[in-house]
């Protein structure tokens, strides 16, 4: 793929999209090439569609401009689709399915190949994000713009300690960082703070965990009532499974959280002899070899056994 302005050429309406519940290497990478687009088209039209963002990305700039509400029909010049495949990008799919050209940008295996008419999809990128960065000119890039694009990176390796981080990601990351933004501070916010509350439920999340198939493999699960007891929605049970997966002596971690009777939406982490972008595949999910996710549906028991199953084989195999 060439650079994004020779890419869009002299169209004038643009739409960018990411995943439903957007995280933040998806509100990164929109935000970054909906500020980028803006700048270097002032003329265009540049719409973003996300579902409405965690309140911890208000530090970006222009985050108020996302459009959450689909309802409107139109027809766009070029759609972008980032982080994602079209099958989850919600409500906006529909101008995916109008528009006149269309772009996927993607770092996900199970979309190894793109969903649009020009893919750039690497899945050994650490980020959406950095891909991104690698498709603007540096003539137009600028401090807000390197900051959305280094939350992306820094969220999507955990702060550059997962195995998706590779000389290339650091490299970006430190051009980023010569724009000069507060990326102590950013980080701080966006990514390890957390509420009272959920600290509350990730402390309850741990205290209820189970270590399963001889330590190897570890689960937790957060249902509805629970849920309401907290106060607490989706979002806030972000990195719940990622703790879990640091547990000693564990190669797998799972976290369940339930969506409606019988059906739970479903986290798994891995710590190298797991590939669980393979297992949520065959579950109807998808993701990276190290963190993927699915929805299941049966009792939180069920999901757990069925998931077992599988991560058993791969075990098995590893050894």
């Amino acid at each position: 793929m060439r650079k994004i302005l020779e890419e869009l050429g002299s169209r004038d309406t643009i739409a960018i999209g990411g995943h439903v519940r957007p995280d933040g290497d998806c509100v990164g990478s929109c935000m970054g090439m909906y500020l980028y687009l803006k700048k270097a088209l002032p003329d265009a039209q540049i719409d973003v569609y996300l579902e409405k963002p965690a309140d911890i990305f208000d530090c970006i700039h222009g985050i108020e401009d996302v459009r959450t509400d689909c309802s409107k029909d139109c027809v766009y010049d070029v759609f972008i689709v980032l982080d994602t495949s079209k099958e989850r990008l919600g409500d906006a799919e529909k101008y995916f399915r109008t528009a006149k050209k269309t772009i996927n940008v993607d770092h996900h295996i199970s979309n190894a190949s793109g969903c649009g008419d020009v893919n750039y999809c690497k899945p050994d990128a650490s980020s959406a994000s950095e891909l991104v960065y690698e498709l603007l000119e540096e003539k137009y890039m600028d401090a807000e713009i390197a900051k959305a694009l280094y939350l992306g990176i820094v969220h999507d390796t955990g702060v550059f300690q997962y195995s998706n981080t590779t000389p290339d990601t650091l490299r970006i990351a430190a051009k980023l960082l010569a724009y000069g933004f507060d990326f102590s501070k950013l980080i701080d916010e966006t990514f390890f703070e957390k509420t009272y509350v959920q600290n509350q439920v990730l402390g309850r999340a741990l205290l209820e965990s189970i270590r399963f198939m001889d330590g190897r493999c570890i689960f937790s699960s957060i249902d509805l009532k629970t849920m309401e007891f907290y106060k607490v929605v989706p979002k806030d049970l972000d990195g719940i499974v990622s703790q879990l997966r640091i547990t000693k002596g564990v190669e797998c971690a799972i976290f369940l959280y339930q969506t409606k009777t019988l059906e739970y939406k479903v986290s798994l982490r891995s710590n190298g002899k797991v590939d669980v972008a393979a297992i949520a595949s065959y579950f109807g999910g998808g993701g990276h070899v190290r963190a993927a996710g699915c929805t299941m549906q049966g009792t939180v028991h069920d999901c757990v056994n069925n998931l077992s199953e599988q991560i058993e084989k791969q075990l098995i195999k590893a050894e």
